[in-house]
């Protein structure tokens, strides 16, 4: 926005401190001035001991001559005082500000590591310097989260566009390739991208929060994303075990499913082969309801776990098989977790494998029979 150039707020701090000390001084003459048209006389009797001066003087009136020019020159010496004090006083208080605006316009430059670290005990300036510190480390954790997704998401993509690239110029430079084979490998890869592509489409809708909440019952999410799920389970020998009560959530239907069924296929893709077990709990509480997902699986470090959730993350060092995934299936389910105001919570199990816990809120007043 582009603004006139106006009085700095330093300067207007000045003329305020300057100000009410005129006033005070104004306040305090006129006091004196009251006083003396009260309880001065006009005139008086002076004698002298020797008895050789006597007669009528005037008083007040020479008490004003001699009170006028000094409170004259106390009102100066109180100007000059309140302008020099007052751009102190505006300057040590102001100085805070001044390396808030430093560390603004340093923000403003790119430079998002830089803090402002105010010493000194709690105000308001502190408290602000604090909330923008605070604000700057999120900046610089978000700018640098969508940095490493950008790059990876350009890896991810470019690897299918290559392979097909790599094929397209086998099958033009060996007329005796079979044919069949490299259309088949193409589909295949064609059909990864295309997941991918849809993976982060999906993604970016939940960063909008641009959709409409109802009430939302996560128990039948659940059955509908067993039934979808369990052929994909069965083939892997992987069992499904559900329970829990009616858990009523309050957001997007459709978002909430992909919640469900993301974390459903990433415990039945992250598995034991042949022997696996996926347990699926619901529950309910005054304030939040809870889904539950846990999964047998290989014993996975803190370290790791705590980077499943970032895109194109996995817990198998990206090892790629015909239901590995794109990366981003726990990525997706933490922005739908986050857009519905929830928390998502994802430890490793002391025997193997993640249990993975998603809260969200209740809504407002609705009771499981309204479900």
């Amino acid at each position: 926005m582009n603004r006139r150039p106006g009085l700095s707020v330093r300067f207007k701090l000045t003329l305020s401190y300057a100000g009410f000390l005129m006033f005070a001084g104004l306040l305090l003459l006129a006091a004196v001035w009251v006083f003396l048209l009260r309880y001065v006389p006009d005139r008086a009797m002076l004698i002298n001991p020797d008895d050789r001066l006597k007669g009528v003087f005037p008083v007040r009136s020479a008490l004003l001559d001699v009170f006028v020019p000094r409170a004259a020159a106390v009102l100066a010496f109180l100007l000059a005082f309140g302008l020099v004090g007052g751009w102190i006083l505006a300057g040590r208080m102001l100085a805070p500000l001044t390396r808030i605006t430093g560390a603004t316009s340093m923000a403003g430059k790119g430079s998002l590591s830089h803090r402002i670290r105010l010493p000194g005990r709690k105000d308001e300036f502190r408290e602000l310097a604090d909330a923008f510190d605070t604000m700057l480390a999120r900046l610089e954790a978000h700018v640098a989260e969508q940095r490493r997704f950008a790059a990876n998401a350009s890896h991810e993509l470019r690897t299918p566009l290559a392979i097909s690239q790599a094929l397209l110029d086998l099958a033009r430079n060996d007329p005796k390739q079979d044919l069949d084979e490299i259309i088949g490998r193409l589909h295949a890869v064609n059909t990864r991208a295309i997941d991918l592509t849809e993976a982060l489409l999906m993604l970016s809708r939940a960063d909008q929060r641009s959709f409409s909440r109802e009430p939302v019952d996560l128990s039948l999410l659940v059955e509908e994303a067993v039934e979808t799920l369990l052929p994909l389970a069965e083939k892997r020998g992987v069992t499904i075990e559900s329970s829990g009560d009616v858990a009523p959530a309050f957001g997007s239907q459709a978002l909430l499913l992909q919640l469900t069924t993301n974390l459903l296929h990433n415990a039945i893709v992250h598995n034991l082969p042949d022997r696996g077990t996926v347990w699926l709990e619901t529950g309910a509480g005054p304030e939040t309801v809870v889904l539950t997902v846990e999964n047998c699986g290989e014993k996975l470090s803190p370290q790791l776990v705590s980077t499943l959730t970032e895109p194109f993350q996995r817990g198998t060092e990206r090892v790629r098989t015909d239901h590995a995934g794109v990366g981003l299936g726990l990525a997706i389910v933490r922005r739908i977790t986050e857009v519905h105001d929830g928390s998502l919570t994802v430890t490793p199990r002391p025997e193997g494998g993640l249990r993975i816990e998603v809260q969200l809120p209740a809504p407002p007043a609705l009771s499981p029979k309204d479900i």
